[in-house]
């Protein structure tokens, strides 16, 4: 039954018994299960009414998406297929997205097409991926207005970390689009920066090496300063002085990119930091300055520092 049920989800998939003495001894089935190609791993699997096991499988990512793209593509529109209703968690956002379009396609149809045929953001906006802070529902964006990246803790890689998700939306945002402004927004309660301060200076990575830990430790300079700055405080009070620390951290980092500092210093580009409170409801903002000669002998001060409240 079960290789049946595998074959009709997927038809690159193949489904061979692997150690048949096991499953005389225990009455456990050992089977190995290729999509494409890829690396071993044990998986749980309920078949029917029966009990859980624990079956050592290999499994493959599949390198073979086009067959799920020719399945995309074959669908005829207007055709509906079964789903529960009851229990269909895309309801909802089909009458938020037909909302959307009334709104702006359909009573806004010139402007709809122009977006459809370019986009010229001022605004790109680095944000957290948390699901609270959605920079569009926050600060009001609409389409075409901002060009956004979202990860975890809303963090900016310095240039030489190399490629990654935010740096290549930056290289877009700044040189192709040349957006005017670029927002970093951080927020209350962040869970990436809660991982930032657990932290411990020196560790043993072999046992707590994680993708967030890996991620978040690109703002362990702001971790650093918030101990030196904060470290009399509580666990919570340190974590909202390193929500902000971080963003002027990520400020800086925008800097080591020749590009970003190559526009900054022309008065083309401006880097602004934003705070928002879900606590409370009010948001924090501020433009760095970035010079030669700053009084003090910095080359980096706050201007046009507001809260909206």
């Amino acid at each position: 039954m079960a290789p049946s049920l595998l074959r009709a989800a997927s038809p690159c998939l193949h489904l061979a018994s692997s150690r048949a003495d096991a499953a005389a001894d225990s009455g456990r089935s050992r089977f190995t299960v290729t999509i494409g190609g890829s690396r071993p791993l044990t998986v749980s699997l309920r078949v029917g009414g029966s009990s859980r096991r624990e079956l050592p499988c290999t499994t493959m990512a599949s390198r073979d998406h086009s067959g799920l793209t020719r399945q995309l593509l074959d669908f005829q529109h207007g055709k509906v297929e079964e789903i529960d209703v009851d229990h269909d968690p895309f309801k909802e956002l089909k009458s938020r997205f037909m909302d959307f379009k009334q709104r702006n396609c359909v009573e806004n149809f010139s402007n709809y097409q122009n977006l459809a045929e370019q986009q010229t953001p001022k605004f790109m906006v680095v944000a957290c991926a948390d699901s609270r802070v959605c920079p569009s529902s926050v600060l009001g964006f609409q389409p075409g207005e901002a060009f956004t990246v979202r990860n975890v803790a809303n963090l900016v890689p310095p240039y030489q970390h190399g490629a990654s998700e935010t740096s290549a939306a930056l290289e877009f945002a700044v040189n192709t689009l040349l957006v005017e402004n670029v927002l970093v927004v951080g927020h209350s309660r962040c869970g990436g920066i809660q991982a930032l301060m657990s932290m411990k200076s020196k560790q043993d990575d072999s046992e707590s090496r994680s993708f967030i830990r890996d991620w978040v430790s690109i703002g362990k300079s702001a971790r650093l300063s918030t101990e030196a700055a904060a470290g009399n405080l509580n666990f919570e009070l340190q974590c909202r002085h390193c929500e902000k620390e971080s963003i002027n951290s990520s400020l800086l980092n925008l800097l080591t990119y020749p590009w970003i500092e190559k526009r900054v210093n022309e008065g083309s580009l401006s880097l602004h930091g934003g705070y928002y409170n879900f606590i409370d409801c009010t948001f924090e903002k501020w433009t760095l300055v970035y010079r030669q000669g700053l009084e003090g002998g910095s080359k980096y001060a706050i201007k046009n520092r507001s809260t909206w409240s």
